[in-house]
């Protein structure tokens, strides 16, 4: 053992360096003792006596038994991690406080990596030489820590988790380490050249998805025309804001390499999404097809030399985990861009964020989702009555547009001079009856997506049998109320006209029927939106008809 001491001693006086702090030093001489044991019959032909032979083998056996265990797992209060100490990557990631499914009693597995279900998010080191060809020293290394299970306390804030590998007089510490309440997790390499030659190294992030995988936190049975999301990579450089790019183009080897010194790469699908974000250095956003099924985007350094006695240092961080706006938009700026609202993000945006600000004030999404429905119904109100007096007034008008149709029925130029003199004569502006529909149109749209894109209304209950108003009404009560309601609104808006033909009668009660049909697989939540907004309709039309339509009528 003496002489095991004296080469550690010797090679540190060979290779100190004097910015390493003192616990640093007092890690490296313990792998480099380690390492020598481990491999003491290759390295060494010194005559050791029995006793300490026997000493060497006790330390050997105690470290390989750690060394030997494959995996570990980091803990908090949002993540579980289990990370393959072959390669020191994420094998498979849970989000405690999410589930697969509605009625599950499992966390939610964001990454995994199996047969079925392939999700990862690797961060490593690719060691070349002088012409630029990789050296496998860092394919998979085999790393070491002392414990097989690491968990965030309560009374701490942060947790970090070293991993360590030493091979040919070089030492990688890889570090996780993630805060709490956080789905950032922050991945630290740093690499120690022990040896008398320099090294060429750079860093590799990638994130590989299986394009078929049926994805364990989406339910299909729920995934139609009217729920399909967006479901593909994203990145941000130093020149794009935000980008999409869907697997389709990919798996047609159409990729993409880019270079950037800020941004980040995601995969994104319904709900959650995982990104790396780019370091502010050099570095080149790339895509591939790994296989038939596979696809990856990744960003990679340029070379970083370590002289001999040098070291290197790498930051990066993963987001993995819901796609919640204010969380993100800390994380990186644009990364909240994942939650894709469509073109009326401008408009679904704060809508959501009055939603939320609802829903933190009630503690209930479908009450939240009345409320606003009334809120949005009242500042429309003066369009709603335009809207309406406009229609009466062209129901008042159609005798006398009947009698022009007649007398000017071979002269088609005469007549529309003549119809649109009429509405002059009486103020009219048969285009103002579409304006409130035009305004409320984007809004409908805004909360469609907002229903469908925001993790916030997932699994949200309202009450009795609605236990997902991100999903679809299991029983098909709401569509069938949508288009109850949608009869009484036809039923008042054809009584008002003093003469009724078969057609209208007809679509009294084929329209609430087509209505019914279309929104059964729409999630109930925006069905709540579209019966609250078709009864306040039902009230404002008895209330504007029966006052004004009297009057208009006494003046004509």
């Amino acid at each position: 053992m003496t002489k095991v001491l004296y080469f550690v001693k010797y090679k540190y006086r060979e290779y100190k360096i004097m910015d390493v702090k003192k616990k640093l030093f007092l890690i490296v001489i313990f792998l480099l003792s380690f390492f020598i044991i481990k491999n003491w019959q290759n390295i060494s032909n010194y005559h050791i006596k029995s006793n300490i032979i026997h000493i060497n083998n006790n330390i050997h056996e105690k470290l390989s038994d750690k060394l030997n265990r494959n995996n570990i797992i980091i803990k908090t209060d949002k993540l579980i991690l289990y990370i393959d100490l072959n390669g020191g990557n994420i094998t498979k990631m849970e989000l405690i406080n999410y589930k697969n499914k509605l009625y599950s009693k499992k966390h939610l597995t964001l990454l995994n990596n199996n047969k079925q279900y392939i999700y990862q998010a690797n961060s490593n080191i690719i060691k070349t030489n002088k012409f630029n060809l990789i050296d496998h020293i860092f394919d998979k290394p085999k790393f070491f820590t002392p414990m097989s299970i690491y968990q965030l306390k309560n009374n701490t804030t942060i947790l970090k988790v070293p991993l360590l590998f030493v091979s040919k007089n070089i030492l990688y510490v890889k570090t996780f380490i993630i805060k709490k309440g956080s789905f950032v997790i922050n991945v630290n390499h740093q690499i120690f050249n022990y040896t008398k030659q320099p090294i060429c190294i750079k860093i590799n992030n990638e994130l590989n998805q299986k394009t078929n995988n049926i994805l364990p936190f989406l339910n299909r049975k729920h995934i139609n025309f009217a729920t399909k999301t967006f479901r593909g990579i994203a990145y941000s450089t130093s020149h794009i804001k935000y980008k999409k790019y869907p697997f389709r183009k990919i798996l047609q080897n159409n990729n993409i390499k880019i270079y950037t010194n800020k941004g980040w790469i995601a995969i994104i699908q319904q709900y959650f999404a995982t990104a790396w974000i780019v370091p502010h250095n050099n570095y080149y956003i790339y895509t591939q097809k790994v296989s038939n099924n596979i696809i990856r985007i990744g960003f990679y350094s340029i070379n970083h030399m370590i002289v001999p006695g040098g070291n290197a240092y790498f930051t990066t961080k993963l987001w993995a985990g819901p796609k919640i706006t204010n969380y993100m938009a800390t994380v990186a700026p644009f990364l909240d861009y994942t939650i894709d609202y469509g073109i009326l993000w401008f408009l679904a945006q704060p809508l959501f964020q009055l939603l939320n600000y609802i829903y933190n004030l009630i503690g209930n999404w479908g009450i939240s989702i009345i409320i606003i429905t009334c809120i949005v119904r009242i500042v429309t109100y003066p369009l709603s009555k335009m809207q309406y007096i406009t229609m009466i007034k062209m129901r008042m008008l159609q005798p006398k547009i009947k009698s022009l149709k007649i007398k000017f029925n071979n002269d088609k130029n005469r007549l529309s001079k003549e119809i649109i003199n009429l509405y002059q004569k009486e103020k009219l502006n048969p285009l103002s009856g579409c304006l409130p529909f035009i305004i409320q149109m984007p809004i409908f749209l805004s909360l469609y997506y907002i229903l469908i894109n925001s993790v916030e209304l997932r699994h949200a209950p309202f009450f009795l049998w609605i236990k997902d108003l991100s999903a679809e009404d299991p029983y098909y009560i709401f569509p069938v109320i949508m288009g109850i309601t949608i009869f009484f609104m036809q039923k008042i808006s054809v009584n008002n006209y003093e003469k009724q033909d078969v057609i209208q009668k007809l679509f009294i009660y084929i329209i609430p029927c087509i209505f019914s049909l279309f929104f059964l697989w729409f999630p109930s939540g925006l069905v709540l939106y579209y019966i609250i907004s078709n009864i306040i309709t039902i009230i404002q039309q008895g209330f504007i008809y029966d006052k004004i339509y009297t009057n208009i009528k006494h003046i004509h």
